[in-house]
């Protein structure tokens, strides 16, 4: 048994953390790529027959849970050492290693506003917030993929619209980068817009695109990039942008198909699917009617507008479905399982998880925990509950966003599955009823799931 409250205390207090997790863990056989002298860890049972998953050890519970449910498991890992204090004082360096790990990883985000210790003891905001912007540059990744109920969000990253000054508005050639207010990579663009040809074509859902070529220049080009990678391929457009993108951006457009890899399109001509081009600003209510009428859907928007698109897609749920059960009630009446029945599988948007794709390299999954530090906060009082106000933490997704980074990195490996699929069962199974305190938990955990390879 780890002793968690030591850990969660050493970091509150600005002890030494690093010196206490170096003494739980060995080093790592592995360095990400161009970085020979980065602090990679391992840990786990490493029995060759499972692909090891990479672990960000960040902040607050995205550390702590994280810590207990590799221990709780046992499957083989590797971990970056990446909490505030830590990324500061090594000037973000940290991101750089855990961005080039040749391996399916697991990135937690949590509130970038924190407080750390400058060299003279001084606190100041940490440096880079939560680091997500420069992470996402250091690795290589060009989209976000947000699964969640009947929808999916390919929010192509890094992507800012919106820029207006048509005067310093320009393509790299030797780039690819678009010079405007935020200085896009077109590069990342292109490939976003392909992966989400590429996954309308696999599932057989529709397609909107949620872009703004009408103001936004980036936009423009990302429509014209689109347009460039429809021609040939048995995609039926149904709504269609006034304006096609690749006619009215040709050249600009070229500069970044000119420094795309020369297969960039290989196989493309048999991909098809139903594609609808939507001004970004109708995406929001045409996510609500989508979600009413259990419509399966792909969006692809910026990474401006797909931030909004997935916050929406998190939020709505829960007062759409207030909303129907007030109206149920007026008229007099109650039905239980009523959303369940009727085939909706949305709730409050906690579970929402997300992968994040490298132009080079196995995906990084991603999940945001934003009260974990003033949760931590209550389990360091003494009092998770605040006098029977609140519930203790729910480590789930912890064991949730673990099984879906294993599948993903063990897609053939069967027996892995069932192991990981009882465990999470398992889990629900000791969380059922009253939710225990997060150290009562994690005793349970220990007691009820067999680790890996024993």
């Amino acid at each position: 048994m780890l002793d968690l409250m030591k850990i969660a205390r050493t970091e509150a207090d600005g002890g030494n953390l690093f010196g206490h997790l170096q003494e739980l863990f060995d080093p790592s056989d592995i360095q990400p790529t161009g970085y020979p002298d980065a602090v990679i860890w391992k840990g786990g049972h490493h029995c060759g027959t499972v692909k090891p998953v990479a672990h960000s050890l960040t902040d607050a519970y995205a550390l702590l849970g994280t810590i207990a449910a590799i221990d709780i498991l046992g499957l083989p890992f590797y971990a970056v050492p990446m909490w505030a204090q830590y990324r500061h004082d090594t000037e973000l360096a940290p991101l750089s290693w855990f961005g080039n790990m040749p391996c399916t990883s697991i990135k937690w985000s949590t509130a970038g506003d924190a407080y750390v210790n400058d060299s003279s003891g001084k606190k100041v905001v940490v440096m880079g917030k939560s680091g997500n912007a420069p992470l996402r540059t250091q690795a290589g990744v060009y989209c976000n993929v947000r699964p969640y109920g009947q929808t999916t969000v390919v929010r192509c990253m890094p992507c800012l619209p919106y820029s207006q000054n048509k005067a310093v508005f320009d393509v790299n050639p030797e780039t690819g980068i678009i010079h405007s207010e935020m200085n896009t990579p077109g590069i990342q663009m292109a490939y976003a817009n392909r992966r989400f040809l590429q996954m309308v074509h696999e599932t057989g859902r529709i397609g909107r695109v949620a872009f703004k070529p009408t103001q936004a220049q980036e936009d423009g080009i990302n429509a014209g990039l689109l347009s460039w990678m429809l021609e040939g391929t048995k995609f039926e457009v149904g709504r269609k942008y006034a304006v096609d993108g690749y006619v009215e951006h040709r050249e600009l457009v070229d500069r970044i198909i000119n420094l795309l890899p020369a297969d960039f399109k290989n196989g493309m001509k048999d991909w098809g699917g139903q594609i609808e081009q939507h001004i970004s600003d109708t995406n929001y209510g045409i996510l609500i009617w989508d979600l009413i009428e259990n419509q399966d859907v792909i969006i692809l928007a910026t990474d401006l507008d797909g931030d909004r698109l997935t916050d929406l897609l998190a939020d709505v749920s829960d007062p759409l479905r207030a909303f129907g059960e007030k109206v149920l009630s007026h008229a007099g009446i109650h039905v239980d399982n009523l959303w369940s029945e009727m085939g909706y599988t949305t709730g409050n948007g906690r579970d929402m998880t997300s992968v994040m794709y490298r132009m080079e390299g196995p995906p990084i999954h991603e999940q945001t925990l934003g009260s974990a530090d003033a949760m931590l906060l209550r389990l360091l009082d003494g009092d998770e509950s605040m006098g029977g106000t609140k519930r203790p933490y729910d480590p789930r997704i912890h064991f949730v966003l673990i099984r879906d980074a294993y599948k993903d990195a063990n897609p053939e490996n069967n027996e892995l599955h069932a192991w990981l699929d009882k465990a999470l069962a398992t889990f629900d199974d000791v969380y059922a009823g009253e939710r225990p305190g997060f150290l009562q938990g994690y005793a349970k955990l220990k007691e009820a799931i067999v680790p890996w390879g024993s």
